[in-house]
């Protein structure tokens, strides 16, 4: 499996090669250059499996038995999830009117970031220990990203980790978590700004090429593929768990309710989606609404302001991980790409081609949330049509649940 970069500027890259970037080198985000596309036979095999299975399905697929053999693979991801404190690791409650609640806090730091970022650290010391190397881990955070990443690396003897904590803009509990952890190779910094702003230096860092390659830097942030794929399993483990029966004709559709802030559980979703998974995304935000207003009328455009909210989490204006939806949109065409997130940075400001507006999108946009939202659980419910399009999304309560990306 090759991952070529979403501007299409950077020499293709294998899994190894992608879990250690932050951004590609023209400054997009590695994706697949193939993605493989899953049969009703296969899709039938997943059904019976549980959610850690669904994790070494997806990755087997990703990764390729030449860079990480079957059964290291499987020791890895088992490792990873041996600390959660739900014996499913994933749970799906079940509540009134076919509505459905994906339980992701289980593990360490209560945030849905421990399922990918716990899968990543194994994947990462997996090669170094191979390559006798060692790394730093840039990361800056909202919240829940940093005390995840922090979590799932803390105390290891070949990586350092730098966490950039926005001072004032996450919850207190996320502060402790991240200025608590006594461990020599992590290193916590409060600076000024939100987080959007932390992200501008840190791309300016990755795009020195030469100075990543001295210092060995990568980034856990959810620009690493890594992240992505062990997402993309969320989405597979509630269709399963929502679907009754896999031996209708078509297969039913299953609503998914997504709040975002980066997108990258969303940009999860629409992978899964063009791998031939039958769901349906609907993006729930907060106030700050970029994602919204892309989806409803393709502006994706800065507001003034971050608007702080309680979900800090979200609180994110640049969304990093549309320019993959971007790509998937576009059919994988590079330049389009490109050349929207080139003027996005320039401008800050860009309008949707008419052609992208036209296609059917992979994502529905729900109403804004208030800032007052439970975290770590998308909701999702199997629709009888086959097709969520005849009906608004926010109807049915569907905007109950929530999760944070950064």
């Amino acid at each position: 499996m090759w991952y070529v970069s979403t501007r299409g500027m950077a020499t293709r890259v294998n899994f190894e090669g992608a879990l250690f970037s932050g951004y590609a080198p023209d400054g997009g985000l590695f994706m697949p250059e193939e993605l493989p596309q899953l049969g009703r036979e296969t899709l039938n095999q997943w059904s019976m499996l549980s959610y850690p299975s669904l994790v070494k399905e997806l990755c087997a697929l990703f990764i390729g038995p030449e860079l990480i053999p079957r059964d290291d693979l499987n020791d890895l991801i088992h490792r990873a999830f041996s600390r959660f404190r739900h014996k499913e690791v994933v749970h799906l409650s079940r509540l009134r009117n076919g509505l459905n609640m994906l339980e992701l806090w289980h593990g360490i730091t209560y945030a849905f970031k421990d399922l990918s970022l716990c899968c990543t650290a194994q994947f990462l010391q997996y090669f170094l220990e191979k390559r006798e190397k060692h790394v730093t881990v840039v990361v800056g955070t909202s919240g829940d990203t940093g005390s995840a990443a922090i979590e799932s690396v803390h105390g290891t003897k070949n990586v350092d980790i730098i966490v950039l904590l926005p001072k004032g803009h996450c919850t207190k509990i996320q502060e402790l978590q991240m200025t608590t952890v006594l461990k020599d190779n992590v290193h916590v910094f409060g600076v000024e700004g939100n987080s959007d702003e932390l992200d501008e230096p840190i791309k300016a860092v990755f795009a020195d090429e030469a100075f990543v390659k001295k210092h060995n830097l990568m980034s856990l942030n959810s620009i690493n593929w890594s992240r992505v794929l062990v997402q993309m399993a969320h989405h597979f483990f509630a269709y399963f768990r929502c679907v009754p029966s896999l031996d209708m004709h078509p297969l039913p559709t299953v609503e998914v309710v997504v709040p975002t802030g980066a997108a990258g559980n969303l940009a999860a979703g629409c992978i899964a989606q063009k791998m031939g998974l039958p769901i349906c995304l609907v993006a729930a935000v907060n106030r700050n609404d970029i994602i919204h207003r892309t989806v409803q009328r393709g502006d994706f455009s800065l507001s003034e302001t971050v608007k702080p909210t309680l979900a800090s989490a979200m609180d994110i204006q640049v969304p990093y991980n549309m320019e993959r939806i971007f790509w998937l949109l576009s059919d994988s065409d590079s330049q389009v790409t490109r050349a929207l997130m080139e003027q996005f940075e320039r401008t800050q400001s860009v309008s949707l081609p008419k052609e992208l507006q036209s296609k059917p999108s992979p994502v529905l946009s729900g109403p804004c949330l208030c800032s007052q939202v439970p975290r770590s659980c998308p909701g999702c419910w199997a629709d009888p049509r086959n097709s969520c399009g005849d009906r608004s999304p926010g109807e049915k309560g569907d905007t109950l649940y929530s999760n944070a990306e950064k």
